[in-house]
C-alpha cells in the first residue's frame, strides 16, 4: 500500500507566547508524509522547494525513509514562506506574512510510478492544482482532501469540481459553516457531504474532532497535554495519521476510519509539543500506540445503570 501526499513544503517563522521559531520546516506535505511514515512504509511527497531551500532539510526527509522523487526544485526563486502570531487561545492566529515565491507556478508532474498510488492526501493547495493531480493518478483506491477559508472563498466553483472528486474531506470547524453557508455543524456536514465526499471529518482544535460517514456520526476527544508550544500543521499530522491507519490496514469502513481518527488525533497531540515537525522525528510504534490508548480511554463510558422508578 502506498500513500501519495501532495502539498506545500514551506518554511515557517512562528510566535507563540511560549517562544519564537524562524523559518523551521512547514507546510501541509511535510507534516502529512512525516507523519504517514510511522505506518506506512511507501510514502510519497509532491511538493516544490527553491533555490534557497537547504539541503540538511531534504537529508531528514530521506532519513525518515520518505520518497522524494516527486520534490521538484525550482532555482528561479525562494521557497514558500508563512509566517504567523498565535495567541493564548492557540486556536486564534494572526498571519503576519504570506510569500508564496516557486508556489505560484506549481504544477505537479508526477513520477510514472507515483500514478499507481493507492491512497492519494491532497494538502492545502488550489483546487485546480488537486485536481491536476488527480488527473495523474490511475484509479486511487481513496482520496483525502484538505482545504481552507481562502480557497472556499476565492475559488468556491473549483473547489466544488474537487470535492465531487474525493472520498473524504478534512476541515476545521469555522471552514465547515463557511463552505456550507451555515452555523450547525451536524446541518453543514450534510450540505458539505451532498458535494461530493461520502466522508467529513470536522477538526475542532482542542475539542477534538467529528466524524460524519453514512448515517453514523463518531466525536473523538482531544489529547489533554500540559504544555503545548506551536499548533502549526497539527492538522496535517492529523490527517498523515489517519492516511497512514488506512494505509495499514488497506480498508476504508466506518470503525477503520474511527481507529484512523484516533490515531491521527495522537499524532497531532505529539506535533503540537515542539516547534515545527521535530517531535515527528523522535517517535516510534510503542509512544504512538500508548497514546492512541489514552485516548480510546479518554472516550470510554462505562456501562449505564438502568434508571430506577421515580
Amino acid at each position: 500500500m502506498s500513500i501519495l501526499a501532495v502539498g506545500t513544503v514551506a518554511f515557517d517563522s512562528i510566535e507563540t507566547p511560549f517562544g519564537t521559531a524562524p523559518r523551521v520546516l512547514g507546510g501541509s506535505a511535510s507534516y502529512l508524509t512525516l507523519a504517514a511514515r510511522y505506518f506506512c512504509p511507501d510514502v510519497r511527497l509532491v511538493g516544490v522547494v527553491g533555490r534557497d531551500f537547504p539541503d540538511d532539510y531534504v537529508q531528514r526527509f530521506r532519513d525518515s525513509g520518505i520518497d522524494l522523487r516527486g520534490l521538484e526544485t525550482d532555482e528561479s526563486g525562494d521557497t514558500f514562506h508563512w509566517k504567523g502570531r498565535y495567541h493564548y487561545d492557540l486556536n486564534e492566529r494572526d498571519t503576519l506574512d504570506t510569500q508564496l515565491n516557486v508556489l505560484v507556478d506549481f504544477e505537479p508532474t508526477l513520477p510514472e510510478d507515483y500514478r499507481s498510488s493507492q491512497i492519494v492526501c491532497l494538502g492545502n493547495l488550489d483546487p485546480a492544482v488537486q485536481r491536476h493531480v488527480l488527473d495523474q493518478v490511475d484509479d486511487p483506491e481513496y482520496v483525502l482532501c484538505d482545504t481552507m477559508n481562502y480557497w472556499i472563498e476565492h475559488t468556491p466553483d473549483s473547489l466544488r469540481e474537487t470535492l465531487q472528486r474525493v472520498d473524504c474531506l478534512v476541515i476545521n470547524d469555522s471552514e465547515a459553516r463557511e463552505l456550507a453557508n451555515e452555523p450547525n455543524l451536524v446541518q453543514a456536514a450534510d450540505i458539505i457531504r451532498d458535494m461530493g465526499p461520502e466522508t467529513l471529518i470536522i477538526k475542532k482544535g482542542e475539542h477534538g474532532a467529528l466524524l460524519f460517514n453514512g448515517d453514523t456520526v463518531f466525536s473523538a476527544p482531544a489529547y489533554p497535554l500540559e504544555a503545548i508550544e506551536d499548533p502549526t500543521g497539527a492538522g496535517d499530522t492529523f490527517a498523515g495519521g489517519l492516511a497512514g491507519h488506512l494505509a495499514q490496514v488497506g480498508r476504508y469502513g466506518a470503525d477503520d476510519l474511527r481507529r484512523g481518527i484516533i490515531y491521527g488525533s495522537a499524532m497531532a497531540s505529539f506535533v503540537v509539543e515542539r516547534f515545527g515537525p521535530e517531535r515527528l522525528y523522535h517517535l516510534n510504534r510503542e509512544l504512538i500506540v500508548e497514546r492512541a490508548r489514552a485516548f480510546r480511554e479518554l472516550a470510554a463510558i462505562p456501562k449505564l445503570a438502568p434508571l430506577q422508578a421515580a
